[in-house]
């Protein structure tokens, strides 16, 4: 079978079983098989699969129509223009979360240090040190999810230091810049949610109790012990959760807090600045 009728196939199997984007998923799964890059497909489209190529190319496709996600069959996802590394233990990096990075690129240009709050995989806490050109500090309940942003630091190259501990509960000392995308999935919303996300990524990093913003409002006020004044805390939220997180905030002594939305319109990140 040639690389350009596996495609094909894989792209009718995948839509079949309902897969989103299933030709962009088939060439994803089959040059993960293959070990090549995206070129490859459209150089060598009459390159024969051997049966190596061909059995795990099948067994990728099978995983992913049983729900698997793609990323956790490739164990990569790109984020902000770099590779990072993913497993069950975190979150999948969403684009989404790179208004997050934008937010704190553009209010926190000069930070000379920063935290990044619940980091699973690493992105935040990795793309902001390596943007920023400042040492990091990332937190984590799970620990293994800490082994994996620690990979992603040290494959990147990334000054991250990584503590297991509960939200900043572990710290005192006083940054710049505090970046958190704490659960904020609210539990009864569990049964809605598409079966790869609900059945294959960790609860610990989606749910955020019954509200779903409960999580802020225990970050604020450690955030108040940790910021320098005029530092910054941004925190991606939910689609509904801007009217709780707000509420958060204004039980401190916070300025600037603005909301700003991703590219379907709807509310992602709100920051607000530290001023005691």
């Amino acid at each position: 079978m040639t690389v350009k009728t596996a495609v094909r196939q894989g792209a009718d199997l995948l839509a079949g079983a309902g897969i989103v984007e299933p030709r962009l998923t088939a060439e994803v799964l089959l040059l993960h098989a293959l070990h090549r890059e995206r070129i490859y497909l459209y150089s060598h489209p009459e390159h024969e699969l051997t049966t190596i190529e061909w059995i795990h190319y099948g067994r990728y496709l099978h995983e992913r129509m049983q729900g698997r996600p793609t990323q956790h069959i490739t164990s990569v996802q790109e984020f902000y223009g770099r590779p990072f590394q993913v497993s069950p233990a975190v979150l999948i990096p969403r684009p989404e979360t790179e208004h997050t990075v934008e937010q704190a690129l553009q209010v926190a240009p000069h930070a000379s240090n920063l935290l990044d709050i619940g980091t699973g995989s690493g992105a935040l806490a990795v793309t902001l040190a390596l943007e920023l050109k400042c040492p990091a500090i990332a937190t984590d309940l799970s620990l293994a999810a800490l082994r994996v942003a620690r990979h992603n630091a040290k494959t990147l190259k990334a000054p991250v230091e990584f503590l297991q501990c509960d939200l900043a509960s572990a710290l005192n000392s006083r940054f710049d810049l505090i970046v958190s995308n704490p659960p904020y999935i609210p539990a009864a919303e569990m049964a809605g949610l598409q079966h790869e996300v609900r059945d294959f990524e960790p609860h610990l990093a989606l749910f955020g109790g019954e509200q779903g913003t409960e999580i802020y409002h225990r970050i604020v006020p450690q955030a108040e012990q940790l910021l320098k004044p005029g530092g910054w805390l941004i925190f991606e939220i939910g689609y509904r959760g801007e009217p709780g997180v707000r509420a958060a905030f204004a039980k401190g002594p916070w300025t600037d807090i603005t909301l700003a939305c991703d590219l379907a319109g709807l509310p992602r990140v709100l920051r607000g600045r530290y001023a005691p």
